[in-house]
């Protein structure tokens, strides 16, 4: 007869990294490097364009997307931790520290971008700068709320914002969001109406709010994985779906004002998304497509962003595009195919660049 010992939550293997999510955080980076990244601004189909308001398009999935992964990871990495008896605290200030970086990060982009394209003026909000704000809230709520103050809070941030619109309206420039961000952050906005001087920026503060709401829509999805419940993936993903198209009726999709109803719909198809990507990649064995992107995520959009600010700068934009790849594709497939032919080849290169920093074991973590 034997007898065993009892494991200490401490002893406990870490949750196995789930190769399923690595390859949804990385397809969706990939995605955002093929919107961000055309060959010319003034030929792209459509469905790689966001909406120019209300409405959405397949594009404007993708940062919803990658917020909503960044949930999921939340769960898969901090979880584990607190349940081997890790403090609370250093928890806390890891995640902080992280993202101060990601934040100091977004700021120096859009200072470079700044300083050397033509024409162009200091932004203060922007993708990363969100990133780091819901990731560091997200990682807050993950540690020191349970999951029903959780959905709590996402339910009261929804219908707070919600109320803040129907008070301020939708109109562009006029809306209480981008009057906000104007007061906040002056002309260092990502648009300024020449006529009123308002200010409009789709990253901006208080559009932080349902932002992230959908970031903790992604810390649930996480924790049902890391708890066996990926089933409950699937009826949750239509669930918001339908939510979020009735709501649609009132409060338009408007990832602009990221809107409560664009938060249940994109959600919803992120949440559908993973749960497909767990049972082909992690229950099938499907080769995890996106993978080598999703383990340099940080490194392949904040490499690509610098890359796109030097091209056009320095003028060889111009030069591979233009006299290049336009003058040899246009005759052949029209404006519009050579511009997505650049974004493809884009993507192509950092695929090549991800693939290498893999192939040596080199992950940037910031």
């Amino acid at each position: 007869m034997t007898t065993g010992r009892a494991i200490h939550p401490i002893d406990r293997p870490p949750f196995p990294r789930l190769a399923s999510v690595d390859a949804l955080r990385g397809l969706t980076v990939a995605a955002m490097l093929l919107v961000n990244d055309p060959g010319d601004w003034g030929h792209v189909y459509w469905p790689l364009e966001h909406a120019r308001w209300n409405g959405c398009t397949p594009t404007d999935l993708i940062f919803p997307f990658f917020l909503f992964v960044v949930g999921v990871s939340i769960a898969l990495a901090l979880g584990p931790k607190r349940e081997r008896g890790a403090a609370r605290a250093p928890l806390w200030r890891g995640a902080m520290v992280r993202a101060l970086r990601i934040l100091v990060l977004g700021l120096a982009i859009n200072l470079l971008a700044a300083w050397l394209m033509p024409g162009a003026h200091l932004r203060l909000p922007g993708v990363l700068q969100r990133i780091a704000l819901c990731f560091a809230l997200a990682a807050t709520c993950a540690l020191y709320l349970r999951p029903r103050s959780q959905l709590a809070l996402i339910v009261a941030s929804l219908v707070g914002y919600a109320w803040l619109l129907h008070r301020g309206g939708m109109l562009p420039w006029e809306n209480l969001i981008s009057r906000s961000d104007s007061a906040v952050f002056g002309r260092f906005v990502y648009q300024t109406d020449p006529a009123t001087g308002r200010g409009h920026d789709p990253e901006g503060l208080l559009g932080t709010l349902p932002a992230l709401a959908t970031t903790l829509l992604g810390l649930a999805a996480g924790r049902w994985l890391r708890g066996g419940r990926a089933h409950w993936l699937w009826p949750a993903g239509v669930i918001l779906l339908l939510a979020g198209g009735a709501w649609s009726l009132v409060l338009p999709f408007n990832k602009n004002l990221w809107t409560p109803s664009f938060v249940l719909w994109t959600a919803g198809w992120a949440t559908l998304a993973l749960a497909a990507c767990h049972v082909l990649v992690d229950g099938r064995g499907w080769p995890a497509i996106g993978r080598r992107f999703g383990v340099n995520a940080i490194a392949a959009y904040a490499g690509s962003e610098l890359m796109q600010i030097v091209l056009p700068s320095t003028g060889l934009q111009q030069r591979l595009y233009d006299e290049g790849l336009a003058r040899a594709l246009v005759p052949l497939v029209g404006p519009y195919g050579a511009s997505l032919a650049w974004a493809l080849g884009f993507v192509a290169l950092w695929w090549l660049i991800v693939w290498a920093m893999d192939r040596r074991a080199i992950y940037l973590k910031l």
